[in-house]
Parts: structure tokens; C-alpha cells; sequence
């Protein structure tokens, strides 16, 4: 089908000569003649991929090309015209593999499509093939299922890494999934293909960064685990300290002891029977897709048996067949990876001399030849057998190290082999193709388990490789996580791009956005060349850490077919593996361990790629062009007669011949210069490819010049760190010789430049990435932009660290230190010092370590030549210009710091001294000083010496003082933070005067000249504006910084000596929020005004003597306790109320508290300067009285009402705190005595005894009432049916000696008025009461972050003052009424506040003993009370109110829509009282003890209606109603049921007038009288609609007729407590109903409630 490439329209044409360029090129071939081939496409090219034989193309737009030898189709695409994956269009690839011979493609949604040879099952099962396909022909669609979870979920892929046989896949979780064949995979598993992907459960729980593929091998970058002792060491500072691979170990946590029971070096388990007998089973030939001699069937790792099935099990270490058995070479059991393992004859023995056998030689030979072209000739000769090549069946390029074979030579010592030399005899002596036998492995097994446990250097690796410390083996032993290895879910860092690219090699990123640092290297599958990395040539069939590379900062992994690379990010290459070619850029020994690439000096490395042979990098030269470096093989291309003399042998497996030439070290490669900018290297067969961009206004050039100037930076960084910091603190440690405060601040200098270093070095990390992919990428996402604070913040810290040191003299210590420790590296250090001009010892190293600020500036430039990119108006302009202005302005910052820190150390120098040296700390910097005269005190005396000296944190006075001698007598140091200085104007006597104002002290200061008089006046306002976190620029002298935030400490003599305040200050006064604390523990937290607390404030005072403190919270005026507060004293008490003056004064409340030691109690009510004066109550909980009445100086004096527990009642009053003179007492049983008392329940003189029963005692009374009365009087016993004495009746009323309810808790309303602005009741400004009820509200919600939303809402709409000065219409008035009542619902409100404490007020008075039914009267009265004050309050908000009782007009309407009925004119009169307006919002608070109240005054009445109600109650429907004489007419005959009409019958009970019997029984569910009246008017309205039916016509109640109706009802709805109900409506219902409608239904039901008191009992 024909496949024509459109573009999306949204996707902006970018020229296709500026991004994304591909050349191409084969790597034989010498550099001179190698010529990159262009390769043409419309869209630019964002990756590439390579195969053995093809490879991919990714373009933008997502769009996948492929060229090459594309066996699964029959077709061969030449590069120059690519073929378009036409099924993966619309797909959005943005990442492609090639695998040896399969491919894969990654849309933007994670899923992956696979498609090649898939013999292996390395395309897995697709879901459209099944697993027979040895070939899927185009891009199938392959699901990765985490199984684990349930259900089973998709895993969404981000990376994908292919091998020859094997695939894998990294997910968004940071988790490796893999399938295909052989031991690379790294599943636990002995059943080969694995056809669909498995996750790799060794690496489970660990944070995989990126994964690459090697042809029978893999590499995975992971995160390291947190080291679980690692004390306070970083892990670059302990590998400095002895662990690098090229450092000695001296240093371990713990000796290094392998356990044999941990792990086997093969990553499997071992088992000890290892003789019995199998028969060798034989691979099958692979089937062949083409003459040329490539298979595309089955590989080593995949056995066919003779019945065609798959067979695994190579990988059993052969433990079957009996010691010293001999294989057939193509056994699959002949190698753990499937290969042949080359073995001398018998019969000769290798020659161990190598190539080079002087290294001086070597040396001398690599001098004498250019660095960029640099070959080496290896001939065969005679005795050169280290040279000869070791064949493989499958693998290529095995083994040219320059060394025996490693499994022979490395145990020689432990079981020598008897051979002969056959150096002289002229021929090669080939390897034998015999493979290695049982015995030698196991034997080989054995071998290096003594070797490690003997630490002996005849291993396979340096011993000091891989001694590593035990907690670092531990780390990253095979299945045990230090700290059990938490899977950590974190999004990945590989995002889309905009242009459809994902980042692979990108770490993770951490928490601030970059990358992290702390890798490990991991690898497994066959090691035959050592290109796993361990050391040995052994197989790995699961992941194990390469330990030299731990804490080497691997930022990138590569894989060839036979070797591995690694790069770090300080820009070094570390290679491993096959050598044959010189593909791993140096000639080290042994290569089965990471050893560095040998580069020439001023490379940099920031990307690598491997392919079959060679190796490519991509560095930084002494320009900002990237060169291009190659090692490998340098040979031409093999002649078509070397290609049909092997003709069933694949191109990518032959060997090169021992006369081809290869680089020992990376060339570079001329022709990249012409390129461009290359952006990215790939390697695959013997293809090398780059990208490259070109340089569009300059903006691909200052990208890179960036990363290659951050990558230079933190390549010196990190030899300064380890040629210099390192050794001096590793010495300052074990031998301390720079004294105590300058070891400290060199130790903090160490750690911030540790700190720098590794912000760097990710940041550098960063910027690779970004060079990636600049085409995918927004230049606003740079770190610079993105972590600017985070960059300010280290450098600042830094350059602060080195100036610290500076000042306090340190490096004048640290040159000898670095003399006596680094004598034999000071050449290295001048060359880190190259740069600068500096001549002594000391300033050397001061430069250098000041060296690290000069990038700022770089980063400022080249933000600014990136600005110049874009037009002004766009968003990346902004970013980047206000980016260059932040690091430029930081710049010049730290520059003014290290000229600061420079002149503050020669003023030190200079005046030397013991009593200088009291005022030198390391943060502190010289501003001026008053040596020469320039400053004095004013009125000083004639031979006063006086020296001032100004810091960045402080001015110190002196007295007596010898600048030159460095010498005073005394001092004083005043806080810049706390210091305010103003210019005096100039009078007659011409004094340039400067004033200087302190929080305990003011002094005038005089200058010499106006010259000084301005310098010191500039220099103190910067040095406090710079002090207060201002830019230091001082503007404004003698006013800026009057209002501030600052710590100090009171000295002085006063009310705060000694005391620590922090918070505002104004002038030199605490002004504002703050903290005061003084030593004894007093602290103070709250508002200061004017140098005293003033405003709301929270208290501390501690009590010695209780050992307990005095809390308090509340308000304060002129610094003492003054408004409202509570105030916790040590005792236990609690006084919550109104202060004055520090006294409790006004409303307020004490509670003794449950620890009280004498009793219980609780008192609240009107205090007077301390003492409780006026109306108050007083629970005495431990004798059980409660005490209502007036108070004077502590004392009950005057008119009150005591009540006990006992029921006994009081009234009368008190004198002296006594009860004096006349009184009413009634007991429980109804009990009255009127007399004369003289003390406590004690009479004393004339009185009248009323019993119960009627009878009455008078005469005169003496004795206690509980313990007994004597009388002297008359008896009298009434007579029958003789009414009762007015005279008598009048004495023993209740209520006589009572306060009256007007003047109760008249404090309580007071303290509203205050709290309106108002000194007295009305007295006030009413715009001013409404400013202060608006500021309370919004104080109070500043202050109370805890509020709820609706709260929140609550307060805002009160926040809104509402217009209360109109006058008040029927159409305001629910306006008004809707204000109040959300008033109400908030403390925080006066008017709320006022509702709250009227009814803490009330149920104090009458909750608990004060529930006597005699108090009831009183109770109503003092609600009545509350109305009638509160009313008077909201006239005063809304003056447009009526008086209690008046009426309010509908607003005045048009003339179309007036109405001149009558009946219009009399529904427009609305009467407003105090009960209509505000009762509903007191009495459902005060409903619970009201309420109760009126139950225990109609208890008798209630018991007997009770009783009724039950008897009568039993009778049927017809029957109740024929009993209480009810019309026959009213009498229903239907009843409804659930919609069912059923027939009233004459047993039917609870059938008639359901509809108002349940609407009567809602009025206990209601609180106020007129919601009361509102239920007993429905219950009427339903009555009249159930009567309606049964009668014709209109008709109208009479009450004859409806008064046993009613009374019927009110039978059925058996309701508790009607009389209390009945009272409670008739005392508090509004007095403009209670002659109209609904006071005739009222007195209806009383009506009713009277009858059934009066029905007979029989």
C-alpha cells in the first residue's frame, strides 16, 4: 500500500537543514577515509536505533522509518531512502529499539509494538502471532500485564533496551520487565522462550534508571538504596577516602568476609551433587532466511531437541555429568553463555608477556605518537600467543586481551597446569575448540571462593576492587534490600516531549527537580569476555551490582555486542569486556573490570554508544562544538574473497585478523568538525550514526556552551575536592592543627562545598539530557530557571562558608596544613590555580576557593545570549532575562561580599589584639570605624577617647580607647536589628550631629566634616536595611526601617530586664505582635503598643509556690490586663470576664475548680476592683446552696435568694454575709416561715408559721430552722369554707425580697455597650459602634485560621455593615431580623457574645439546685428582662425601629398599585415588639431550664391530667366521642389506610381526626409561643378540612360544637406536660396576639386542659 508522509497541522515546519540532522557511517575503515553519509528526510530525525544489519528512524510527528537488511520482509532499504512503518502511523512513537534482529517502536501512551525474528521469542507473543512465529513480519501491538495486583493491570512502558534474543522494557513504576531467551533476562526461570513479559524480581522494589542490551548481556543504572550506617559521611567523600577502584583501601566499616552462603558468583544456587550422569543433548540447526550465511533461527540460548520442542536447561552448570566428561564443541552445555570456552593444548603453555611488556615503553611510544591517530600494529610472531583470537559458534570478537586465558591464568597458582612453552617454534599456537570440562569448573568455582575469602591478588580482579566494605556488599547483594526495599512509585522523568521524544537515558529525577547522582551499575547474562563487569568470565543468571562502579556517579550505560561502557558525570568513560578491537579505549589489564578510557587531557564525555566492535563518544573539545571520539577497529571492510571463503558465517560474528589495526585510546574523528552541533551518538553492527543540529541565531551553540562550561566546572570541582578539601580534612580530622573555631568553620566550608559540587554535578547531568533532546524540550524547563532559589541559596551559602574562614584567619593555617600534606601535589594545585594572577601561598588557595563564584556570571551571560533568541514579548524572554538578572545581581553580590570579607581580615590584622579579639566572629563584617577621630560622643569630656566601629550586624561604642593599640576599657554593642539613627538638623553651633535611638538607650553622635556625617549616616542605613533583608542600598537615611521585626535583650533596670523580645518594633519602642520572655519563665505573646502590651495577649507568670504558672488570655491596655479575658491561676481557679487595671472588674465568672482544697464552687456575676460587688450568683457545690442577690466587698449584703438541695427556698436580705433581717422561708413540703432572721437560717424575733395543711403559727420564733424553733404565740386553724386573709396571704407571697429583674446581670449588658464604643447604656456613636463591631469581626477572623467554612461565611456577611440608618419597612424588616439572627450565631459578635452569656448566665442561675419550682416566676420575669435591654441595644443599630409594641409601615408604592380596600390597608400594619422580634432568638437557648421549671410547677396538675388522659384514652374512637358529647354529624365514617378507603366501626380506636391529632402533637417539638400558636392554629385548620366532607355547604364553628371536638383531640394526642406548655404560652406570648385569632384557639386548648383536670376520677 502507499504511505504518503502528511504533516500534522498542528506541528510547526521547522527548516529541515537547522534540527536533527543524521549522518551515518560504517565504523572500519581509517578515520581519514571514513566519509558520514547524509541522509535526507523531510521532518528531522529525534532518534536513531541500530541493529546487526538495520536500523530505525524516528522523525518528528512520531513517525518511524526503517533501512537496512530487513530479514522479515525479504527487503533491503538502503539508508538513503528509508521505508515509512505505515501501521505505527497514528501511533505517536517517541522511542524505538533495534535488537540484533528485531525492532521495537514506544508510543506516547507507553505501549509497545514489536516486529523481526522472533525465534527466541524476543518479540514475545504479540496479540496478533502465536508463539510458533519465527518471524513477525510488521509492528504487532505487545501488552505488559503486572499480574500482581488485582485485578491484573497494564503496565505503562517507558524505555525499551533490545539484545539478539532478548527484550527488555522499563516501566513508569521504574520496574524492568523482559522476555525472549537465555540467562540475560534475569528471571527466575528454566523454561526458555518466556513468550510473554515478566518482571525482573532481583531488581523489584529498586529504582531502575535506565537499561541497555548487549548481544547475550544487559546493563541496568539503578538508583542506590539509603545507607543504613553510613554516620555522617557522603558517599563521594568515602569513595575519596579509599574506595574508588584506583585507590587503595584503607578504610573499612567492617572486614570484608564473603559468605559463601549469600550468593553464588553465577547469581544461581549451587548445588552440591555434581557425579551423576546425563546424556548431552545436541542443538538442532537454525534455519536459514538467506544465502548469505545469517540465520534468522533459534540462537545458543534456544535448544530445539529432536522432537522439535524448546528446550532451557543450558544453564544447569552441567551438575549431571560426571567429573572430567569431555563435551562436544556444539554442546550447549559446553559454556554458562553458550560459548566455547578456549582452553591451551596440553601439550604447550602460554606465554604471559604481553604486547607491551615495559610500561615505560608504552609510555614513551604513546608520546612520540599524535593523540588523535595513535595505532597499534599487532603482528603474530613468534611466542606471540597472547595475541591469538578465541573462536566462537555465535559470539564475535571473544577474547583479544593481552593476556592467557583468564580462567587458567588467574588459578595457576592453585592448580598449575603442566604445559610446555612453545614460544620458539614460529607458529601461533592456536586455542583449542575443545570446551572447558566439568573439573574446571567446578574447580573455578572453588578457586575464586578461596580467592576471595584469602583476599589473594592472583583473583580475577584487584583485591582492593572488590574489598569493598561489608555495608556496601550488603547493598547490593542479590535479593537482600537493605532496608526491605520499598517500591517506590514515582512518575517518571522520561516524559513526552512536545516534538515526540522521551529521554531515555534521563535518570529520575528527585524532589528538587534534578537528577540524582547516587547510582549503581548492575549487570547479568553470559560474561565470557568479562563484559559483566565481576571480575570473572562466569555467567550471571540474575542482576548483581558492579561494586567498582558503586559511588562513581554513572549517569549513562552503554552495551556492544562483547563489552560494556559506563559514563560518569564528571565526563569519564569506564569500559569493560571484549577488547579485541580496542573497542574499549585502552589496553588495561584485566578487562573484566571497569577501568577508565585513556583521554586526552581536556575531553569531556557526555554521551557513548557501543556497537558490535567499536565505541563512539561524544565530548566536549576546547571549543564548544562537540567532537566526536572513536575506538575500535580500524580495518577496511573485508574484500568479497574473505566473505565467500566463510560463507555460512554471519558478518557480525567474524573476528578481525591479528594483522588489523585498532586505537589504544578514543581518536578523533576529523569530519565531525564540518557537522555541526552534534546532539546524540548511536552504534549498532559496525553502523555508527550522530544527530545533529544546526546553530540557529546562536541558540544551539549557547545550549551547548552552557552544558560543556557546567560539565568543565564540575570536572575542576571535583579534582579540587579530591586533590585538595579531601586530604586536608582527612588529616584536620585525625590531627586537628587549625584550632578549634577555625576546624569547625573549615569542616562547614567542606560540607557547602560538597553541597556546591553535587548541585553541579546533577545540574550538569541535567543539562546532558536537555542536550538530547533540545528540539523536544521548553528553554523555560532549564534548572536555572526552574530552581533558581535553589542555586541562589547554595551559592550564597557558599561564598558566606569561604569568607567566614577568610575573616577568622584560616587560611593562613591551612597553607602550612596543605604544605605539610600535599607537598608532592602542589604542581597539581598550581594548575588549579592556573587562572590566577595570584602570587603568595595563602591567596592562592583564597582564589581557588572563591573560583566557584565566577560562574554565576557565566550562567548571567549565557541566559542572555539565550534571551536574545526570542522576541521581547514572549513568555521564554521573561523567563530568561529575569533569570540573567537574578544570577548578574547575585554576581556583583558575593563579589561585594569577598571584597567584604577582605577588608574586614586586614582590619583584623591590623588591630590585633585580646580585647579586639572578643568582638571577631565569622559572620561579622567591618562597614567603618572611627579610628581617625571622625566620630564622637556629643558633650564628650576633653580626654574621653571614643571609638566607634560599624558592622554588618552591629555598632560598637568604646570608651577609653587606643585605636592604634587596638585597646579600650570598655564597650558597648548595640543590635543593628534594634538601632534607628536620624540626622539632628544643623543649628548655630554647627554640629554635624547624628542621633542614635536603642530599645533601653538614645546617644548623639558627632562627625567631624558633613562629609563623615553623610558616609556614617549611609553606611549605618545600609548596614541595618542589608541587616533587615533589604537590598542594603540604604535610601531614605534617618527614616527607612522605622517599622521593623527584630529579636533583642532587654539589660536594663525595668519591667522587662533580662527579657528576650521578639516581634515589632517602632522607633525603638516594642510595637505590634511579639514574644517576650523573661528568664523565670513569664512570657507574654501578643499585641505591644508603644513599648507596653496592649491589645489581645497571652500570659504566662509563674507561681514558685504552686509550681504551677498563671495562664491568662485575653486583653490588655497601657501594659496591663484590661477588657475581656480568662485567666487560669495556679490554684485551679478559672475567672473568665471583664478586667480593669489589672483587677477583675465588670462581668465575670470564677470557678474554683475540681482540685479546690476547701470546696467547690462557682461565682458569676458584677465585680468591682477585685471584689464581687453587685448582682451575682453563687453555686456553693460542696454545701449544695446557690445564693441570687447582691454582693458588696466579697460579701453577701442586701436583697438575694438562697435554694438548697434540700428544695428549701429563701428570700430576704443579708447583711455582713448573713442572713439579717425580714425573710420568706419555705420548705419542701410547702412550709412558710416570715420573720426576722439574724444569722444563717436562723430567727430571731417576730414571724408567721404557715403549715401545709392551712394551719398558721404566730408569734415570736428563736432557733435554728434545721435544728429546731422555739415559739411563743397563737395556733389557729382555719375554718371550713372561711376564705383566706388578704393580710396573711400578702406576707407570704414570693417575690417580695427579691432583686428585681431590671437590675440583674446589668454588668452583662454593660460589657456589650463597652464593646459598641459606648460608655454608657445609648451613650455613644452609632457609625462608631458599627466600625467596631466590623473591626472585631475581621481581627477575629485574621486571628482564627481554624474556623470552619461556615463560620468563615458566617463572618464575612457580617463583615458588611448594613444599612440601619432608614427607616425601618415591612420590606427591610426581614432584612433586619436575618442580620440578627446571624449575629447571634457567632461570638465574635457583640450581639452574639451578649446572646452566649445570657444564657451561661441563665442556666447558671436555674440548672442544678437552682431548679426549684418557686424560681419560676423570677425566671420569667428576667427573660422578660433580657427582651426588654436587648431590645434597647438593636434600637440603637437600627434607630429606625419602633418602640416596644409600634407599628412599621409597608414602603410607600406607586400609584398603580395601591389599593384603597380596607382589608389592604389593615394587612400593611406590622406590629413590632421586643418578644415578636428577639424571643426567637433567646428562648430555644433558655428552653431546657425554662421549661423545666414550669414542669415542676405543674407536677400535682400534670400527675392528675396524667391520669386522666391514660383512662380515658382506652375507650374506642366512637365511643370517646359519644362520651364527650361530639355531633354525630362531625363523626367520620372513612378512614384511609395506605391509600385504602376503610369503614370506621364501632371498635376502631385511633382512627378519627389523625391529620390534627398529629399536628397538635408537634407543639412539644417547638420552643417559642408563637411557633406554639402556629401548631394549635394548624391543628384547627385540619380539624375544619377532615369536618368539611361531612357536611354541606359553608358552615361556621360555634363553640359548642368545637370545644368537644378539640377536646377529643387533645385526648388523642396524649401530650406531656400541656400545663407546663399552657403556662409557658400564656406567660410569654406576645401581647398584640392575645385578643385575636389566635388567642381564641389558645384559650380553646386551655380550655380543654381545665376540662380534663376537672373530669371525674370514676
Amino acid at each position: 500500500m502507499e504511505c504518503r508522509e502528511e504533516r500534522p497541522a498542528d506541528e510547526q515546519a521547522p527548516t529541515p537543514l537547522e534540527r536533527g540532522l543524521l549522518h551515518i557511517w560504517q565504523s572500519v575503515g581509517s578515520c581519514a577515509q571514513v566519509c558520514p553519509e547524509r541522509v535526507f528526510l523531510s521532518r528531522p530525525v529525534l532518534q536513531t536505533a541500530l541493529g546487526e544489519h538495520h536500523g530505525l528512524l524516528l522523525t518528528q510527528g512520531g513517525l518511524v522509518y526503517s533501512f537496512g537488511e530487513l530479514l522479515w520482509r525479504d527487503l533491503s532499504v538502503p539508508v538513503s531512502d528509508p521505508v515509512l512503518e505505515a501501521s505505527l502511523l497514528g501511533r505517536m512513537v517517541v522511542r524505538v529499539a533495534a535488537g540484533g534482529f528485531h525492532c521495537g517502536a514506544l508510543s506516547e501512551q507507553g505501549n509497545v509494538y514489536v516486529w523481526g525474528e522472533n525465534t527466541a521469542g524476543q518479540c514475545g507473543l504479540t496479540e496478533r502471532g502465536i508463539a510458533a512465529n519465527i518471524t513477525v513480519s510488521e509492528p504487532c501491538p505487545l501488552t505488559v500485564v503486572d499480574s500482581d495486583v488485582v485485578p491484573p493491570a497494564a503496565v505503562r512502558v517507558v524505555n525499551l533496551a533490545f539484545g539478539r534474543e532478548h527484550s527488555l522494557a522499563l516501566s513508569a513504576q521504574n520496574e524492568l520487565w523482559a522476555w525472549g531467551s537465555g540467562c540475560q533476562l534475569g528471571l527466575v526461570t528454566n523454561t526458555f522462550p518466556v513468550w510473554r513479559p515478566q518482571k525482573v524480581e532481583h531488581l523489584s522494589g529498586r529504582h531502575v534508571i535506565q537499561v541497555a542490551c548487549g548481544a547475550y548481556h544487559s546493563l541496568a543504572l539503578v538508583r542506590s538504596l539509603p545507607p543504613q550506617n553510613y554516620n555522617t559521611q557522603k558517599p563521594s567523600e568515602k569513595r575519596e577516602r579509599g574506595q574508588s577502584p584506583h585507590y587503595t583501601v584503607t578504610e573499612k566499616e567492617e572486614p570484608f568476609v564473603v559468605d559463601g552462603g549469600h550468593y553464588c558468583p553465577l547469581g544461581v544456587e549451587l548445588t552440591e551433587v555434581m557425579t551423576s550422569e546425563t546424556s548431552p543433548r545436541r542443538r538442532g540447526p537454525r534455519r536459514r532466511l538467506q544465502p548469505g550465511g545469517r540465520s534468522a533461527g533459534s540462537s545458543p540460548a534456544s535448544v530445539a531437541s529432536e522432537d522439535g520442542k524448546s528446550n532451557t536447561k543450558q544453564y544447569s552448570i552441567m551438575k549431571n555429568l560426571p567429573a572430567g566428561t569431555k563435551l562436544e564443541p556444539d554442546d550447549p552445555l559446553t559454556q554458562t553463555d553458550g560459548s566455547p570456552k578456549s582452553q591451551p593444548l596440553p601439550g604447550c603453555r602460554s606465554n604471559k608477556k604481553s604486547a607491551f611488556p615495559d610500561e615505560m615503553e608504552l609510555q614513551s611510544l604513546l608520546q612520540k605518537l599524535s593523540c588523535h591517530s595513535l595505532e597499534m600494529h599487532h603482528t603474530s610472531g613468534p611466542g606471540d600467543t597472547d595475541s591469538l583470537s578465541s573462536y566462537t559458534s555465535d559470539d564475535s570478537c571473544v577474547s583479544s586481551t593481552p593476556s592467557t586465558d583468564l580462567l587458567t591464568s588467574s588459578y595457576k597458582e592453585d592448580f598449575p597446569i603442566k604445559s610446555q612453552s612453545n614460544n620458539n617454534s614460529g607458529l601461533a599456537v592456536p586455542y583449542s575448540s575443545s570446551p572447558v570440562c566439568l573439573e574446571d569448573v567446578r574447580l573455578c568455582l572453588e578457586a575464586e571462593e578461596q580467592a576471595l575469602k584469602g583476599k589473594k591478588s592472583s583473583s580475577l580482579t584487584n583485591i582492593n576492587q572488590r574489598g569493598n566494605t561489608a555495608a556496601n556488599r550488603r547493598r547490593s547483594l542479590p535479593g537482600t534490600p537493605t532496608r526491605g526495599s520499598p517500591r517506590r512509585r514515582r512518575p517518571c522523568a522520561c516524559k513526552p516531549s512536545s516534538a515526540g521524544r522521551t529521554q531515555a537515558a534521563a535518570p529520575e529525577e528527585a524532589d528538587d527537580g534534578l537528577p540524582s547522582l547516587d547510582t549503581e551499575v548492575w549487570s547479568w547474562g553470559r560474561g565470557s569476555e568479562g563484559q559483566l563487569g565481576h571480575g570473572d568470565q562466569l555467567a550471571r543468571l540474575q542482576p548483581l551490582c558492579i561494586k567498582p562502579l558503586t559511588g562513581e556517579e554513572v549517569i549513562q550505560v552503554a552495551a556492544g555486542s562483547h563489552h560494556s561502557l559506563a559514563l560518569t558525570a564528571h565526563c569519564q568513560v569506564y569500559s569493560w569486556g571484549s577488547n579485541m578491537c580496542g573497542q574499549l579505549g585502552h589496553v588495561n589489564s584485566p578487562v573484566t573490570v571497569p577501568q577508565q578510557t585513556k583521554l586526552s587531557d581536556g575531553l569531556r564525555v557526555w554521551d557513548v554508544s557501543a556497537g558490535q566492535s567499536h565505541s563512539l563518544l561524544l565530548a566536549d573539545g576546547d571549543c564548544v562544538q562537540p567532537v566526536l571520539l572513536y575506538c575500535g577497529q580500524r580495518q577496511e571492510p573485508m574484500s568479497a574473497q574473505s566473505e565467500r571463503s566463510n560463507p555460512n558465517q554471519r558478518s557480525c560474528q567474524r573476528s578481525p585478523n591479528r594483522a588489523e589495526s585498532y586505537t589504544v585510546r578514543p581518536t578523533l574523528l576529523p569530519f565531525c568538525m564540518e557537522m555541526g552541533y552534534a546532539s546524540s551518538v548511536c552504534s549498532g553492527g559496525q553502523n555508527c550514526t550522530v544527530l545533529v543540529d544546526q546553530n540557529v541565531m546562536g541558540f544551539i551553540s549557547a545550549i551547548h556552551e552552557m552544558a560543556s562550561r557546567e560539565r568543565q566546572f564540575y570536572c575542576w570541582l571535583n579534582s579540587v575536592r579530591k586533590l585538595l578539601l579531601t586530604p586536608l580534612r582527612n588529616r584536620e580530622s585525625s590531627c586537628p592543627s587549625l584550632g578549634e573555631p577555625c576546624t569547625h568553620l573549615f569542616f562547614s566550608l567542606c560540607e557547602s562545598f560538597v553541597r556546591l559540587s553535587t548541585l553541579i554535578g546533577r545540574h550538569s547531568t541535567s543539562l546532558t539530557y536537555f542536550q538530547h533532546d533540545v528540539q523536544g524540550r521548553d528553554v523555560t524547563s532549564l534548572p536555572l530557571l526552574m530552581q533558581t532559589e535553589h542555586f541562589l541559596d547554595s551559592y550564597k551559602e557558599y561564598c558566606s562558608s569561604v569568607g567566614n574562614f577568610q575573616v577568622m584567619g584560616g587560611f593562613q593555617s591551612l597553607r602550612k596544613l596543605s604544605l605539610e600534606c600535599l607537598d608532592s601535589q602542589q604542581t597539581v594545585l598550581a594548575q588549579l590555580c592556573v587562572s590566577d594572577q595570584s602570587v603568595g601561598g595563602d591567596a592562592d588557595l583564597v582564589s581557588l576557593l572563591y573560583r566557584p563564584l565566577q560562574q554565576l556570571h557565566q550562567y548571567s551571560r549565557v541566559l542572555l545570549k539565550l534571551a536574545a533568541c526570542y522576541d521581547v514579548l514572549t513568555a521564554e524572554y521573561q523567563s530568561l532575562h529575569q533569570g540573567f538578572s537574578q544570577y548578574e545581581s547575585l554576581s556583583l553580590s558575593l563579589l561585594r561580599r569577598k571584597k567584604e570579607a577582605e577588608t574586614t581580615l586586614l582590619f583584623w590584622k591590623t588591630h590585633s589584639g585580646k580585647t579586639t579579639e572578643v568582638l571577631r566572629l565569622p559572620q561579622r563584617r567591618v562597614v567603618c570605624e572611627s579610628s581617625n577621630r571622625s566620630l564622637t560622643l556629643q558633650n564628650a569630656g576633653r580626654f574621653s577617647n571614643h571609638w566607634f566601629m560599624l558592622f554588618n550586624d552591629v555598632l560598637v561604642h568604646t570608651q577609653g580607647a587606643i585605636p592604634s593599640q587596638s585597646l579600650f576599657s570598655t564597650h558597648h554593642v548595640y543590635p543593628l536589628t534594634c538601632l534607628w539613627v536620624k540626622p539632628v538638623t544643623e543649628d548655630s553651633s554647627s554640629l554635624y550631629a547624628i542621633k542614635i535611638t536603642c530599645p533601653e538607650e538614645s546617644f548623639t553622635v558627632v562627625a567631624s566634616t558633613p562629609q563623615e556625617k553623610n558616609k556614617w549616616l549611609r553606611s549605618i542605613n545600609q548596614a541595618v536595611d542589608q541587616v533587615l533583608g533589604g537590598g542594603g542600598q540604604g535610601s531614605s537615611p534617618g527614616v527607612m526601617g522605622m517599622s521593623r521585626t527584630a529579636s533583642y535583650t532587654f539589660t536594663g533596670e525595668g519591667r522587662f530586664k533580662d527579657a528576650k523580645y521578639t516581634g515589632g518594633w517602632l522607633a525603638g519602642r516594642v510595637h505590634g505582635r511579639g514574644t517576650m520572655k523573661w528568664p523565670d519563665g513569664q512570657m507574654y505573646s501578643g499585641n505591644f503598643k508603644n513599648g507596653l502590651e496592649d491589645g489581645y495577649g497571652e500570659c504566662i507568670i509563674p507561681n514558685k509556690t504552686l509550681n504551677k504558672p498563671d495562664i491568662y488570655q485575653g486583653h490588655w491596655r497601657e501594659g496591663k490586663i484590661h477588657g475581656f479575658g480568662k485567666y487560669k491561676y495556679a490554684s485551679g481557679e478559672v475567672y473568665e470576664g471583664c478586667f480593669s487595671d489589672g483587677q477583675r472588674h465588670g462581668y465575670g465568672m470564677l470557678s474554683s475548680g475540681k482540685m479546690a482544697k476547701k470546696s467547690s464552687s462557682v461565682f458569676i456575676g458584677h465585680w468591682v476592683h477585685d471584689k464581687k460587688t453587685g448582682y451575682g450568683v453563687y453555686d456553693d457545690i460542696t454545701r449544695g446552696e446557690k445564693y441570687m442577690g447582691v454582693w458588696l466587698d466579697e460579701q453577701r449584703h442586701g436583697s438575694a435568694v438562697v435554694v438548697t438541695q434540700h428544695g428549701v427556698y429563701y428570700e430576704g436580705t443579708f447583711r455582713d454575709n448573713k442572713m439579717s433581717g425580714p425573710g420568706l422561708l419555705v420548705s419542701d413540703d410547702d412550709t412558710a416561715l416570715h420573720g426576722e432572721f439574724s444569722d444563717d437560717w436562723t430567727v430571731n424575733g417576730k414571724g408567721v408559721l404557715s403549715l401545709a395543711n392551712g394551719d398558721c403559727l404566730e408569734g415570736q420564733f428563736s432557733g435554728e430552722w434545721t435544728a429546731g424553733l422555739k415559739v411563743v404565740g397563737t395556733y389557729t386553724k382555719p375554718v371550713v369554707d372561711e376564705p383566706e386573709s388578704k393580710d396573711r396571704s400578702s406576707v407570704l407571697r414570693l417575690g417580695q425580697y427579691v432583686v428585681p429583674a431590671g437590675q440583674r446581670w446589668v454588668c452583662v449588658f454593660d460589657e456589650c455597650w463597652s464593646r459598641l464604643g459606648c460608655d454608657a447604656p445609648g451613650r455613644g456613636e452609632r457609625a462608631a459602634a458599627w466600625e467596631n463591631i466590623a473591626v472585631t469581626i475581621t481581627t477575629a477572623r485574621r486571628h482564627s485560621p481554624d474556623l470552619s467554612k461556615s463560620q468563615t461565611k458566617v463572618l464575612e456577611c457580617l463583615e458588611f455593615i448594613p444599612q440601619h440608618g432608614e427607616p425601618v419597612t415591612t420590606a427591610n424588616y426581614d432584612n433586619i431580623r436575618r442580620y440578627l439572627i446571624k449575629a447571634c450565631e457567632t461570638p465574635l459578635h457583640p450581639l452574639g457574645w451578649l446572646v452566649e452569656t445570657l444564657v451561661t448566665v441563665y442556666r447558671m442561675t436555674y440548672v442544678g439546685v437552682g431548679s426549684n419550682c418557686r424560681l419560676l416566676r423570677q425566671a420569667v420575669q428576667e427573660v422578660q428582662a433580657y427582651l426588654t435591654h436587648f431590645y434597647c441595644i438593636v434600637r440603637f443599630l437600627f434607630p429606625g425601629l419602633p418602640d416596644d409594641g409600634g407599628i412599621i409601615p409597608d414602603p410607600p408604592a406607586s400609584p398603580a398599585g395601591r389599593h384603597n380596600s380596607d382589608t389592604a390597608e389593615q394587612a400593611s400594619v406590622m406590629v413590632v415588639s421586643c418578644s415578636s422580634l428577639l424571643l426567637p432568638l433567646l428562648l430555644p437557648r433558655l428552653y431546657p431550664p425554662l421549661f423545666t421549671l414550669y414542669c415542676l410547677q405543674e407536677e400535682r396538675e400534670e400527675a392528675q391530667y396524667w391520669e386522666r388522659i391514660l383512662r380515658i384514652n382506652k375507650q374506642p374512637d366512637q365511643s370517646l366521642l359519644n362520651f364527650l358529647g361530639v355531633q354525630e354529624k362531625f363523626w367520620p365514617v372513612w378512614m384511609s389506610i395506605l391509600g385504602e378507603r376503610k369503614q370506621i366501626v364501632s371498635t376502631s380506636k385511633d382512627a378519627c381526626f389523625v391529620s390534627a391529632v398529629e399536628t397538635l402533637q408537634q407543639i412539644s417539638t417547638t420552643f417559642t409561643p408563637s411557633d406554639k400558636l402556629l401548631v394549635i392554629q394548624k391543628t384547627f385548620e385540619e380539624l375544619t378540612q377532615e369536618v368539611k366532607p361531612l357536611l354541606h355547604g359553608d358552615f361556621l364553628w360555634c363553640m359548642d360544637d368545637l370545644l368537644p371536638l378539640f377536646l377529643y383531640v387533645v385526648f388523642r394526642a396524649r401530650i406531656r406536660n400541656l400545663g407546663a406548655e399552657v403556662n409557658l404560652i400564656e406567660d410569654l406570648m406576645d401581647p398584640n396576639v392575645q385578643h385575636g385569632e389566635l388567642g381564641m384557639m389558645f384559650t380553646t386548648l386551655k380550655a380543654c386542659y381545665i376540662q380534663i383536670q376537672r373530669e371525674p376520677t370514676t
